[in-house]
Formats: structure tokens, C-alpha cells, sequence
């Protein structure tokens, strides 16, 4: 990973993490800051596995996972970025979330790649904002 610096953005602080992987600027925002930027009609991009989505998520959020299940293990979602473009804009603005910040920030770097203009990650991902008492849905009480 690169060089992390801190940056005062609209009152919160944010990270700058410089990632190595294709030069992408990937900014890292705490759930706090998230919770922001997603009042502020950001969209939250879930890219955590089907089956961990289904067990809580954060509220209107978007799953489109960055890998996947398959018989030789856990793989790379190959159509991730053309999934989101079916679903947002490049224009869009995205706060991008995982089970702890790490697979996001991959996820995010791929984004960026791929010109999106605006788009967060979110560190510490769904454990972070349920530790820090935010509100989550679950399909499963949903179902019943």
C-alpha cells in the first residue's frame, strides 16, 4: 500500500490511502463519515458475498459482490465493475462497504480504474457500522 495522509474534508476526517494497484486515489471515510455522505443521497454498494448480505445490511443498499463463491473457492467477480454499471453511473456518487474495509478498498480501486468520479470507501466495513450502533436490515426477519 502506499502513503496514507490525513485530509480535512466538509468537517470530517478523512483518509487518503495512494493504492499501488493502477494508481487509484481510493479515499477511505470512517462509518461516521459514511453515515454523511449517505444522508447527502450517496449510494451504499455492498460488496460482500450474497450469503453475507443476506444476513444484515445496511439500509437501500446495493449488493453486487466482489467475489464469488465457486467449486475451486473464493474468486474474483470478473463482471463486477460492467454490475455496477448496470446498476449506477459513472456520475454516481458511492460509499463502498465490505464485512471489514479490506475486499472495499479493492473494490473501490477497481471503480476508480474504471473512471467512476465519486466514490468513498468506507473502513471497517459492516462490522465497523454495526459496532458503532447504526441501524441494519436482515432479509432473513424480513421474510417471515
Amino acid at each position: 500500500m502506499g502513503i496514507v495522509k490525513a485530509v480535512l474534508y466538509s468537517g470530517f476526517i478523512l483518509l487518503l490511502v495512494i493504492c499501488s494497484d493502477g494508481g487509484a486515489n481510493v479515499v477511505t471515510v470512517d462509518v461516521h463519515a459514511a453515515t454523511h455522505l449517505l444522508a447527502q443521497a450517496y449510494i451504499y454498494l455492498d460488496v460482500r458475498t450474497e450469503e453475507e448480505f443476506k444476513n444484515g445490511h445496511l439500509k437501500n443498499a446495493l449488493n453486487i459482490p466482489y467475489w464469488l463463491y465457486t467449486p475451486e473457492g473464493m474468486v474474483k467477480n470478473p463482471k463486477f465493475v460492467d454490475q455496477v454499471l448496470s446498476h449506477c453511473d459513472k456520475e454516481d456518487r458511492l460509499v463502498v462497504g465490505c464485512k471489514s474495509g479490506v475486499r472495499s478498498v479493492y473494490a473501490t480501486t477497481d471503480l476508480l480504474n474504471a473512471e467512476f468520479k465519486h466514490v468513498y470507501n468506507m473502513g471497517g466495513g459492516y462490522l465497523a457500522w454495526v459496532e458503532s450502533g447504526y441501524a441494519v436490515e436482515n432479509l432473513h426477519s424480513s421474510e417471515l
